[in-house]
This record gives structure tokens, C-alpha cells and sequence, in this order.
């Protein structure tokens, strides 16, 4: 697979559940603006990997800006490092030189057809389909995307996740191009949840990895406590790696779905139903939760989930 990503706190723990993972071969990571502005993002997926011990994962940047909108990231949600509390280091003092249609070299490098995973907004997948739709086409097999709300409060504004709402013409032409996109959107991400004294548990790991994780997580909690009274906070992007590492745990409905391109509180709102600029999309609709707990367990380690993982043996 390909994993497209804007690094952010549930993005680093999705790309360490893919490195750490043996069922998944990972080609290449590319990076985009989003969470926090692109040399941070980029630096994130840098030390995600060495901590999961895979240098071996190339990382290329794409896109530092919307297509359209104005630049907006997330400080607030994930600070201003992108990941909380965990230690990085600091950017890299020369500004990472952006290439939005990052995903074309890439997909010219790659001998056969692959999984695409998007994480963050789409900026990178829109840019590569202006520039050659041809070749998105051939090698993309699949494309499984964190994106999207149909029921669920947007987090965003009221109707928008922050992905689609980030850049809604990079959204709009996704969906408009009808590759195999698989949308996992808030109506499931929101159910996985990590409690504050999960949290917590994870941070007295022996795995260095897992006590980072952690670090970063605290962060999520206090922003989720503050902003939703939740004692915990949603780990949105994991249930797309999960889905492609245990396929089933999610249930897809096929739907047709259009981006709200009009200004105002709806921009960027993942509409469902007929309509002249509708498309037809396989929609996360239901997810077994235990099924990705238990998954996170089994890679990360017992010190993940561990109140439930016992429950289950009990």
C-alpha cells in the first residue's frame, strides 16, 4: 500500500499500527498539509517510523496548501508539534519544498497495482488526477480514505470532517472521479474511542513506542474533555489500516455521495443521496469495535485495551 497522510495523533498511531504490522507492505508514505502545516506533518512521519523501527518506508511531501481555500490547520486538536506532547524534534530549518502531485511519482515507481490509504485531506489524490488520471487509474486498486460524515456531527463545523472540509474541491473531485473509493467517515471513527485511563495504561508500557503513542494521546484527551466533555479521545484514522489488515471489520453500503462546494456552514459536507453531481461510494456504515481493539492489542501489545482485552478472556 500507499498511505497518504497529514500527521496528526491519530495518524501517527494508524502509520504505526501499518509499519508494525507483518500483513501490510508499505511502498512509500507521502505527506500533505493538514493537522499542521507540511514540514511538520512531513517530520511527524519521519520520526513515526524510525520510532517503529522501519527507516526502510521512503517519504515523500506533497501538497502544502488547499486547492482553493485558505491554509487552516489544527493546533488546537493535536498541538502546535502536531502530536501533542510526544518529544520530536525540531523541523527541518529549510522549508519542505511542496509537489502536489506527489502521488504520480510514486505510482511511476510502483511495478504493480496498489492500495491506496488517504488520511488526511485529498489534496494529494486530486492533484494526481488533474496531472495523470490515467495512471491514478491503472495502479490504484483500491483507495480507502478517512474522509466524510453522513449522520454524525461534523468535527469541523456542524456538517464537516475536518478532511473534506480542509479542501472540499480536492473532496469533490475524488468522489466525482469514481475510483474504488472506500469512505470511512465519522459515522464510524467516532465510535472508537480510547478512554483517558487507557491512555494512561498505554503510557506505563515497556514498549518505547507505545509510551510515545501515549504521550500524544494526553494531548487528544485534554482536547476532547475540553471540547466534548469525553473522557477519552477518538482515534479516527486507525479503522482504515484495521479494515485492510482484518477486511470485514468494517461494513461497507454503497451510496451516492456529493460534496457541498457552496460557502457557508454546509462547505464541505459529504451529502448523501440522489442528486446531479452524485456519485456512488462503498460507505463505512458499521464497525466492530472489538475486532479493532483486539487488533490493536495484538500489534502494540497488552498494555493497549488491556481493561477489555481481560474481559474478553474472562
Amino acid at each position: 500500500m500507499v498511505i497518504d497522510t497529514d500527521p496528526g495523533i491519530d495518524d501517527v498511531v494508524a502509520l504505526a499500527l501499518a509499519a508494525r504490522c507483518p500483513e501490510i507492505e508499505i511502498l512509500a508514505v507521502t505527506t500533505t498539509y493538514g493537522n499542521a502545516p507540511l514540514t511538520v506533518t512531513t517530520r511527524n512521519a519521519r520520526t513515526i517510523l524510525r520510532l517503529s523501527a522501519r527507516r526502510d518506508i521512503p517519504i515523500f511531501p506533497g501538497a502544502d496548501r488547499p486547492r482553493s481555500r485558505a491554509l487552516a490547520t489544527a493546533p488546537e486538536t493535536h498541538g502546535v508539534s502536531g502530536v501533542g506532547y510526544a518529544p520530536v524534534d525540531p523541523p527541518a530549518p529549510i522549508v519542505v519544498p511542496a509537489r502536489p502531485a506527489v502521488l504520480c511519482d510514486v505510482l511511476n515507481m510502483v511495478s504493480r497495482p496498489v492500495t491506496l490509504v488517504t488520511l488526511g485531506p485529498l489534496t494529494n489524490l486530486a492533484a494526481a488526477l488533474e496531472k495523470d488520471e490515467a495512471l491514478v487509474r491503472r495502479r490504484v486498486a483500491q483507495h480507502i480514505g478517512m474522509f466524510g460524515s453522513l449522520r454524525e456531527r461534523g468535527n469541523t463545523n456542524r456538517w464537516a470532517d475536518f478532511n473534506a472540509w480542509s479542501d472540499p474541491e480536492a473532496a469533490d473531485m475524488v468522489v466525482r472521479c469514481q475510483l474504488p473509493t472506500h469512505m470511512v467517515g465519522l459515522d464510524v471513527t467516532r465510535q472508537m474511542t480510547v478512554s483517558s485511563s487507557e491512555v494512561d495504561d498505554i503510557g506505563q508500557s515497556s514498549s518505547k513506542l507505545a509510551r510515545w503513542l501515549a504521550s500524544a494521546m494526553r494531548f487528544y484527551v485534554e482536547f476532547h474533555r475540553s471540547q466534548e466533555r469525553l473522557d477519552g479521545c477518538v482515534i479516527n484514522d486507525v479503522l482504515t489500516i484495521g479494515e485492510l489488515i482484518a477486511p470485514g471489520m468494517l461494513r461497507f453500503e454503497k451510496v451516492p455521495i456529493r460534496v457541498d462546494l457552496d460557502e457557508g456552514e454546509h462547505r464541505g459536507h459529504t451529502r448523501g443521496g440522489p442528486g446531479e453531481s452524485s456519485r456512488p461510494l462503498q460507505v463505512a456504515t458499521d464497525v466492530d469495535v472489538y475486532a479493532m481493539r483486539h487488533l490493536l492489542t495484538r500489534v502494540f501489545g497488552r498494555s493497549w485495551f488491556e481493561r477489555f482485552h481481560q474481559e474478553d478472556l474472562a
